[in-house]
């Protein structure tokens, strides 16, 4: 968290006294550094520190580095571990190895998150299952699709009758649903959809929740146009970055700023 501390321990308290109980942690670059002081604050404010690994997709995102990342916060106290798939890159039988392999060696719950964005998050969510996955994350139909999560209603009905049942009521879940989809076209908002440019998420990886920031700056900019021209230059710009990153001498060690 990108703020001074006080500002943080402020958040965290003020969050958990209105009703907040657990509270997720993460940080993009898997940094437990960035990450120590939020889980000290979440669990001195009496709440469920659920610290997150971050999936993608890269030549030093190895399943060891997962791991490694994994039981060094579950050392820092960790209450749980959610593997954050931010840009829906997590493929279904992938998704069985971690799952599987977190539960092997952790001694915490594992939580799995998950962007529809390629359309992958449903088939890694029944596989997280068969692998032991303690919660999945996902979103009521009108709310779901698109940038967001998979529907709640399709993952409850696909694990129904398994040893995986959920025991969810379908019936209760499309009358929250149609609460949502009456507000939904109450405010004008659009239905998630999953569009070309989303599926091309596989090359230019960018995560679901930056999207329709990307997308609403290129509105702002009136360039919405040039959106895959955008997508296409983003892999080159990593692939050149990555060149000069790893091919260079070895730097004096970097360490987070402090506030």
């Amino acid at each position: 968290m990108h703020y001074p501390d006080d500002i943080l321990e402020a958040f965290v308290h003020k969050t958990v006294e209105n009703g907040m109980d657990i509270i997720r942690i993460f940080d993009a670059l898997n940094d437990i550094r960035n990450m120590e002081k939020a889980l000290q604050v979440t669990k001195r404010a009496g709440a469920h520190a659920q610290a997150t690994v971050v999936y993608t997709v890269s030549p030093v995102h190895t399943t060891q580095h997962y791991l490694e990342t994994a039981l060094r916060l579950e050392e820092m106290g960790a209450d749980s571990i959610c593997i954050k798939d931010m840009a829906g890159l997590l493929a279904p039988f992938k998704s069985y190895e971690l799952v599987k392999l977190f539960k092997a060696h952790l001694n915490v719950p594992v939580q799995l998150h998950c962007h529809y964005i390629g359309g992958m998050a449903v088939g890694s969510y029944l596989k997280a299952a068969e692998a032991g996955v303690d919660v999945v994350d996902t979103a009521s139909v009108p709310l779901a699709f698109g940038a967001s999560q998979p529907p709640v209603e399709t993952v409850v009905r696909a694990l129904k009758g398994t040893p995986y049942d959920t025991g969810l009521s379908i019936k209760s879940l499309f009358e929250v649903a149609q609460y949502f989809e009456d507000l939904r076209k109450q405010l004008g908002q659009q239905r998630g959809v999953t569009r070309i440019s989303d599926m091309r998420v596989f090359e230019h990886q960018v995560p679901g929740g930056m999207i329709s920031n990307l997308v609403s700056q290129l509105e702002e900019q009136k360039a919405l146009h040039r959106l895959d021209e955008v997508l296409e230059e983003i892999p080159r710009v990593r692939r050149n970055w990555a060149t000069r990153r790893w091919l260079r001498p070895p730097a004096r060690l970097w360490a987070p700023r402090r506030y």
